[in-house]
């Protein structure tokens, strides 16, 4: 009984897509530090 239903504007929806998007976009451009450097690790063995 006690339940908040909070309002999300459609504008905020989406403009949390496109940062979760942008995001998504950079990693597969510049890969964290993590990424690099176990893909060197694995052509080293």
């Amino acid at each position: 009984m006690g339940e908040i239903i909070r309002f999300v504007p459609k504008s905020e929806l989406e403009r949390t897509r496109l940062i979760r998007e942008a995001r998504a976009i950079y990693e597969s451009i510049f890969p964290s530090d993590d990424a690099v450097g176990s893909a060197q690790h694995d052509r080293r063995e």
